[in-house]
């Protein structure tokens, strides 16, 4: 009988030990992540992918062991970065899974509803070649004096219009400024309206504040960095001091849901901290779909070699 009693309590022990320090199991709970996770899948998260992060950061603070950056395409689990109560211990938050688009220094162009588009990963900087009515040069020479814009010297003509070049963030500004007044037609390659690049913030690194990207910022800085931040209009505000960068002291990734209509995602609660990863979806192993195709990098052969 003791021997039975000692068996048991080891085996016990040793899964405590596995799911605390190596792996765990989770039930898929929503339709978000398909067609790649079902809803009911059972999958294996494995800890050690991103370093494992020590558990109880409620009491002994944030550490990880062996820490290494999550990467584009990988399927995290990770804690809740907006919870109701952001009081509310890391390590005790509900968790969620969805799909990192964006690591740490990535650049994502993202529209307006935050959902990653298609075109070219360019720079708030990058000059741009535009095409305008001749006939509004002097409403444009207002306008860009209005932005603060210098320096931009007309450039050639194109079938009777003017040409000029402009950065996405100058042309940002003149289209804030003009409301629609004048029509810029690109002649590069260009992205369109209402797109914007957004910089993953990656320890040390400094980003820019754009008005795109302001109020994202202003609310990862609370939440995450420890700093007392405010908007004042589009101005960045951080500790009483307007600033038009900041320096981040944590790498941060963008997750998104497979499914648009259900989602659990960055576009609900913002970019995710490095602390709150738990690690890396590596096994389906068990799915109701039983005629699923094992793609998306889940083959079983795949799988097993990421463990």
């Amino acid at each position: 009988m003791k021997r039975t009693l000692l068996t048991f309590v080891i085996a016990v022990v040793l899964v405590l030990l596995i799911r605390t320090f190596a792996f765990t199991s989770c039930t898929i709970p929503s339709s978000g992540m398909e067609n790649t996770l079902y809803r009911g899948d059972r999958v294996i998260v494995n800890k050690w992918s991103y370093g494992l992060r020590l558990p109880f950061t409620s009491v002994v603070g944030y550490h990880r062991w062996g820490a290494e950056a999550v990467r584009q395409g990988d399927i995290v689990l990770f804690n809740n970065p907006a919870p109701k109560h952001l009081s509310t211990p890391i390590d005790r938050r509900e968790v969620f899974i969805s799909r990192c688009i964006g690591a740490p220094g990535d650049t994502l162009m993202l529209n307006n509803e935050w959902v990653m588009t298609g075109d070219r990963v360019i720079s708030p900087d990058d000059k741009f070649l535009y095409s305008y009515p001749g006939s509004q040069e002097e409403l444009l020479q207002t306008a860009m004096q209005e932005a603060g814009i210098i320096d931009n010297s007309l450039l050639g003509y194109d079938e009777g219009d003017y040409v000029r070049s402009f950065s996405h963030y100058e042309l940002y500004l003149l289209r804030q400024e003009l409301q629609g007044l004048i029509l810029f037609k690109p002649l590069q390659t260009d992205t369109t309206e209402g797109v914007h690049p957004f910089v993953i913030p990656s320890q040390g690194k400094l980003i820019r504040v754009y008005p795109w990207n302001v109020k994202l910022l202003c609310n990862t800085i609370n939440c995450h960095e420890g700093r007392q931040a405010t908007l004042r209009g589009n101005t960045l505000v951080i500790d009483g001091k307007a600033v038009n960068a900041y320096r981040f002291k944590k790498n941060y990734c963008w997750v998104a849901s497979s499914n648009s209509i259900n989602i659990t995602d960055s576009r609900l609660f913002g970019l995710v901290p490095e602390d709150h990863l738990i690690g890396r979806v590596s096994l389906i192993w068990f799915s109701k779909e039983a005629d699923r195709p094992w793609n998306e990098g889940y083959r079983w052969e795949r799988i097993f070699s990421k463990l």
